[in-house]
């Protein structure tokens, strides 16, 4: 007796292109998607919605679904998954993948492309997202053939996530999707070009401890590839107190080692501590974990640490002697060279005596304690933005995940939050991505649900993706957003203050102070089935963030009315030494003599 066609189909596994999509999806492990439906990629969503166990969230612009897949990935240390349509909707995911190569952010986007034949014929809803995203992408897939989806899909995942992480594009063809093969999960993988660094070479290890023992002056400088490394924090911590010489951390290292150590200095660069930025300048030797000398750290890079020896170590070669020539290169995964580089630093540290830190650390201690970072008030009688930040720190459980958009406000949460652990500070930095903010905060709390999200947001960023607050709703995600509201688009006004006389061209945005509230970002939080409340007065801060911390079953927004006077120090000016640092205005610290 013959069998059924059904039959048949179960028992070869003969399924569309677009099913093949989902079910690699699901071989490799992905629980969690963003994205928005469309022509071209339609064929994937109908399975998705009959027969697989992903959870997709709908977004309501596709930035925002790139923008949450990257929240995702880096609260979880996964690789965050995005999907959307041809034409628009994929030029849309063009910031977020930017974004994301910038910040070396784990992601794969999913792009629906027109019919192969039609491809070059400017179809509707035709555009060439693969030659498009070329600067941004690790790597790209135009797929025009159904079978090979499954081996394509392992393959970006493995790119996405491991040496330097950063976003690959899959575009896949509407034919492609609807032709139907036998699905073949993929086997093992053969990625030409591809290399990963073996493990660090031992010589520039015993090399690296060398210098170090001899430093007098030594500073670890700290960055974002430690997180993605993914590195231990006992790990790290053990490397730092041995070689027990003050650290700074990068805009996107904050959270690698708790806020609290006594050796830490916060961030360096344009708007860091003035004891970072002293430390590094006056330094004699710096250790760079994880971290690439990008101009708002170095200012003018030929007078950055100039006499400084450089120890760089990197998963990317690309990224070694960049910027500032490196006198020992290191190319590895930080997993792999934390750990060796603190059993080489003890076999050295136990056959030579080390020079002696003390005067420098004093020195150091003594530069922390002179210059903190601290704000003085203004005279409009509205709150002040670092203020709120202090309190909002206060009312956080050490868990918390803390998000921000970009601006004034991610500069002070940056200074005044307190962070414990990896994995718990989202923020786009080497883009600078505004609007980035509320989507990244909901795909944090989609991949950490039981862990508090606080987002930090102007009320510019705030307004180009609150859109999503309905997604949050309707999708039971319920992320807390503070709106530093100083109804300015806050750190180019900061600009015009202090370089262009005062004239403040097209940066009122009239949203909190004053008769005119447009929007109202309570009524706006309401309508999107939000809670809104918002804050005024000192006396009330407490209680509002109080509030919000109790409600956790729908998104809250709260509008913090601030003074659009208050400015971001310290402060090194664009293009020029970071020797020239200003921790208030008109005010540079004054150097011991070296």
């Amino acid at each position: 007796m013959e069998r059924s066609d059904a039959s048949t189909t179960q028992d070869r596994q003969v399924m569309t292109g677009a099913q093949a999509l989902v079910r690699a999806l699901e071989d490799i492990g992905v629980t969690d998607i963003f994205g928005m439906p469309g022509g071209a990629i339609l064929p994937f969503y109908d399975p998705l919605l009959s027969s697989s166990r992903i959870r997709h969230v709908l977004v309501r612009h596709e930035q925002g679904a790139g923008h949450a897949a990257e929240g995702y990935a880096m609260a979880t240390g996964r690789v965050g998954v995005c999907v959307a349509t041809s034409g628009p909707g994929a030029t849309n995911l063009i910031t977020a993948i930017g974004d994301a190569h910038m910040d070396s952010v784990p992601m794969v986007a999913i792009t629906g492309q027109v019919g192969s034949a039609a491809i070059g014929t400017d179809a509707f809803q035709e555009a060439d997202i693969v030659g498009a995203t070329m600067p941004f992408v690790k790597h790209s897939f135009l797929v025009t053939k159904a079978e090979e989806i499954p081996t394509r899909v392992a393959e970006a995942f493995r790119i996405a996530a491991t040496g330097r992480p950063g976003p690959v594009l899959i575009d896949v063809t509407k034919d492609a999707q609807t032709t139907e093969i036998e699905y073949v999960p993929a086997g093992a993988l053969e990625l030409p070009g591809y290399a990963l660094p073996g493990r660090p070479n031992q010589r520039k290890l015993a090399q690296a401890a060398e210098v170090i023992a001899s430093a007098e002056r030594p500073v670890l400088y700290l960055g974002g590839g430690l997180d993605r490394a993914d590195v231990p924090q006992e790990d790290l911590l053990a490397l730092v107190e041995l070689i027990g010489a003050p650290f700074t951390t990068t805009l996107t290292a904050l959270d690698v080692l708790p806020s609290g150590h006594p050796l830490n200095l916060g961030m360096p660069g344009m708007h860091g501590t003035v004891a970072a930025v002293g430390a590094l300048q006056r330094a004699d030797v710096i250790v760079c974990l994880g971290a690439r000398f990008d101009d708002r750290v170095t200012g003018k890079p030929d007078t950055f640490a100039r006499r400084a020896t450089v120890i760089h170590v990197d998963v990317d070669p690309a990224e070694i002697s960049k910027i500032r020539t490196a006198d020992v290169p290191i190319v590895g995964d930080l997993k792999d060279v934390v750990p060796a580089l603190t059993k080489a630093c003890e076999r050295q540290f136990a056959e030579e005596e080390r020079a002696d830190i003390d005067q420098w650390l004093t020195e150091v201690e003594h530069i922390r304690i002179t210059y903190p970072t601290s704000w003085t008030d203004t005279d409009d009688g509205l709150l002040q933005p670092q203020e709120v930040l202090t309190h909002l720190d206060k009312g956080a459980s050490e868990d918390t995940i803390w998000v921000t958009g970009v601006g004034q406000h991610q500069m002070w949460a940056a200074h005044y939050l307190s962070f414990h652990e990896p994995h718990t500070w989202l923020t786009s930095a080497g883009a600078g991505t505004m609007g980035y903010g509320v989507p990244a905060a909901m795909g944090a709390k989609v991949g950490a649900p039981d862990r508090p999200v606080w987002l930090i947001d102007g009320d510019g960023c705030f307004q180009m993706t609150n859109q999503e607050l309905a997604t949050c709703t309707l999708n039971e995600i319920p992320i807390k957003v503070a709106i530093i509201n100083n109804s300015s688009l806050g750190m180019v006004r900061q600009w015009q203050t202090l370089f262009y006389g005062q004239r403040y061209s097209n940066t009122d945005l009239h949203t909190g102070a004053g008769t005119q509230r447009v929007p109202d970002f309570v009524q706006l939080a309401e309508a999107y089935g939000a809670v809104g409340l918002r804050c005024e007065r000192l006396e009330d801060v407490d209680d509002v963030i109080a509030q919000a911390n109790a409600i956790n079953d729908r998104p809250v927004v709260i509008d913090f009315i601030c003074s659009a006077d208050s400015q971001v120090w310290p402060m090194v000016a664009a293009g020029v030494s970071n020797d020239e640092i200003q921790y208030a205005r008109g005010m540079s610290p004054q150097w011991e003599e070296e």
